[in-house]
């Protein structure tokens, strides 16, 4: 869609049997099949488990029955990414059972099949996929360093803030060769004398900064929105925020508007890494949606491998 003289889009059919089950019509198929020894490109999301199931269903059928010369799955968003460790005993490691069940699809035109996922919680869940698959990790980054680079000089970025050491050692590099001179501030939660978690500034200095506070997904906001809180306190010039996977359960996006109890970003920007929640945000507001079309569509080439995505 977003290049229609390089992709033919073919819109599948979604519905249910009376009993529940799926009823999937694949487009592209009919009355001319125009799927059937082609380089074929699935735009996956799973956002729920009945949807990914339905996903599963349909790459089952391309892989066995369609004879594609080759197949690339473009996942945006792992949900299940943030559960890739054993923290406890019978505590399932989701983001591994998900890496193996794509893992298992049958190989297509005697090529292993490729699934492009952006700015993926933690690295090692690439080695998660093998057999016919393998899996090329890649970033949103520069969709928010080209809208940092077009803001007005009075109003632009100049300072990086990471709610945790995690989103700092995940993104900070990025950021320091992107944004050159860029001031880059870590915060983390730390116990006091009563017991109670708080936010402290453990690194760099924002104050009378424009600040931008990143991170990889959001789910309820709570740490978000108690480090720009702290960034405000620490005399920054203003505070916004960068998300790439919008989760938001409940509709919790609703606090961070210009009304809500959490309005504390100046701007607060997203992808469309995960489609079904930012459907649903209003434009117009504090939230910005950023395109990941254009990157899936330039990384599909000039990123065969996304070794070099977080450099």
């Amino acid at each position: 869609a977003t290049d229609p003289g390089r992709f033919e889009y073919h819109v599948s059919k979604w519905r249910k049997f009376p009993d529940g089950t799926d009823n999937i019509t694949l487009g592209g198929f009919g009355p001319v099949d125009r799927v059937s020894g082609r380089d074929v490109l699935f735009l996956a999301s799973f956002n729920s488990n009945d949807v990914s199931m339905s996903q599963f269903h349909a790459l089952t059928f391309l892989c066995e029955s369609a004879f594609l010369s080759s197949l690339t799955i473009v996942l945006p968003f792992l949900p299940s990414g943030t559960m890739e460790r054993y923290l406890q005993p019978g505590r399932i490691a989701a983001a591994n059972t998900t890496a193996k069940l794509i893992s298992q699809l049958p190989p297509t035109g005697g090529a292993r099949t490729r699934i492009m996922i952006y700015d993926v919680h933690a690295l090692p869940t690439q080695y998660f996929f093998a057999g016919s698959c393998a899996a090329t990790l890649h970033t949103t980054g520069p969709l928010i360093v080209d809208k940092i680079q077009s803001m007005d000089p009075a109003e632009k970025i100049t300072c990086i803030a990471f709610p945790d050491d995690g989103a700092c050692k995940r993104f900070s590099k990025f950021f320091q060769n992107q944004l050159k001179g860029v001031e880059i501030v870590t915060c983390n939660k730390v116990r006091t004398e009563g017991n109670k978690r708080v936010v402290v500034i453990s690194d760099g200095n924002p104050e009378d900064k424009h600040v931008l506070v990143v991170d990889d997904l959001i789910q309820t906001g709570g740490t978000l929105y108690e480090c720009a809180v702290k960034l405000q306190n620490s005399q920054a010039k203003s505070v916004s925020g960068f998300v790439v996977h919008a989760v938001f359960p409940n509709e919790s996006w609703r606090r961070f508007l210009k009304a809500g109890d959490r309005s504390v970003f100046r701007s607060f920007y997203l992808t469309n890494s995960n489609p079904a929640v930012c459907e649903q945000i209003p434009g117009g507001d504090v939230f910005e949606v950023l395109d990941i079309a254009p990157r899936i569509s330039r990384d599909l080439v000039e990123e065969p491998t996304g070794r070099a995505a977080f450099s």
